[in-house]
């Protein structure tokens, strides 16, 4: 009976100080629903809703009832209309549109001889988006009365596609640029979110306390050695992925440090204000861990981010890596240019502003 009182008496001790650690009392509610509710309801294979554009060049009724009728199969959403084809083009490297329809002048006589009706322009670097968008070969079109009654049958496709930046279709195109995101969110986040506690453990924020370096300075300074840090990351990640797995790389160095920069600063942001909300390394690295799963879910590394239900893509949109998975994968798979991305480098530019600010308001030099 002694030892069953010792052993009850070390439990409650550890449901007391569990219930008096607020932060890893949270994680034990929180990581499992937040889990439940990213499996069950935001995450979906089934990929609809994709953004695409039209290009009309015969301007007929029979074009806007082949529109009307892709529209409805909800595999695709159009959110655009272009004069040429080039335009369209540049939609899809710069990320407004995954793919264009383009519908030819001489329209009507392909109806009439059973024809593909039109072009699918598809980028191919999302492998789930490209096979939804395969899926629409050979949809059935239902015509106007006079349409030859086989001309749009299996062995005849409805549409031609051309994939645009991986027209293999190899996952490892798709997962390699992502990948980048995913680690440095990891690593950058962990990081700089037990800086701040590990100089509390240690000791060494007396040393701070006593030199008459300003809150912004401090986190300044503990910023600028993991920039470096990020930077020999992509380069190994995007290196190997080209040397092992052939992923090609179309865009340019200058570019893709304007787009790599803005989200290492965005997470080292991020992991100085948890730093700043944590009292110990493993309070830190609890709430490290609560950013990264949504990170690998949402930001469009596993599921495409155009199958997700609204509610789910706002707060993709949250996460820096949402917007990092974009620029990456624009620059590297597609070739676009940094101004051409430009929103969503302004988006984490922006990011890092604001968590800088609190982190550097919620710091104070002391030991309290």
């Amino acid at each position: 009976m002694s030892s069953l009182r010792r052993i009850g008496a070390v439990t409650g001790k550890e449901f007391r100080q569990l219930s008096r650690d607020r932060v890893t009392f949270a994680m034990v509610v929180m990581i499992p629903l937040m889990q439940l509710l990213l499996f069950g309801y935001a995450i979906s294979t089934m990929v609809r809703h994709i953004p695409v554009a039209v290009v009309d060049n015969s301007g007929s009724g029979a074009a806007r009832f082949i529109t009307e009728q892709v529209r409805v199969t909800q595999v695709v959403d159009v959110v655009g209309y272009y004069a040429t084809a080039e335009e369209a083009e540049d939609a899809i490297v710069d990320g407004t549109v995954r793919a264009a329809l383009i519908l030819p002048e001489n329209l009507a006589q392909r109806v009439a001889g059973g024809e593909p009706v039109g072009q699918w322009l598809v980028d191919g670097s999302d492998t789930m988006v490209s096979s939804a968008l395969l899926g629409l070969r050979t949809m059935p079109l239902h015509l106007e009365a006079g349409t030859p009654a086989g001309a749009y049958q299996a062995a005849t496709p409805t549409f031609e596609v051309a994939l645009f930046f991986n027209p293999e279709r190899r996952s490892e195109v798709n997962i390699v640029p992502g990948l980048t995101a995913i680690i440095l969110t990891m690593t950058l986040v962990l990081f700089t979110a037990v800086a701040l506690v590990r100089e509390r453990e240690r000791g060494n924020l007396e040393l701070l306390i006593t030199t008459p370096i300003h809150p912004l300075e401090l986190m300044v300074g503990k910023l600028v050695p993991y920039i470096f840090v990020g930077l020999v990351q992509v380069t190994i990640i995007l290196g190997l992925g080209h040397l092992i797995f052939n992923v090609p790389f179309q865009g340019e160095i200058a570019s893709l440090c304007a787009v790599t920069l803005p989200f290492i600063a965005a997470s080292l942001a991020l992991g100085l204000l948890f730093s700043t909300l944590a009292d110990t390394q493993m309070q830190a690295m609890q709430m490290t861990f609560f950013v990264l799963m949504p990170s690998i879910l949402l930001s469009g590394f596993m599921f495409p981010f155009d199958a997700m239900p609204l509610p789910a893509q706002y707060i993709a949109e949250v996460l820096p890596a949402t917007h990092y998975m974009r620029l990456i994968r624009g620059v590297v798979l597609r070739g676009a240019d940094a101004a051409q991305l430009l929103p969503d480098i302004l988006w984490l530019l922006g990011f890092t502003v604001v968590m800088l600010a609190v982190a550097t308001k919620r710091f104070r030099k002391s030991l309290d």
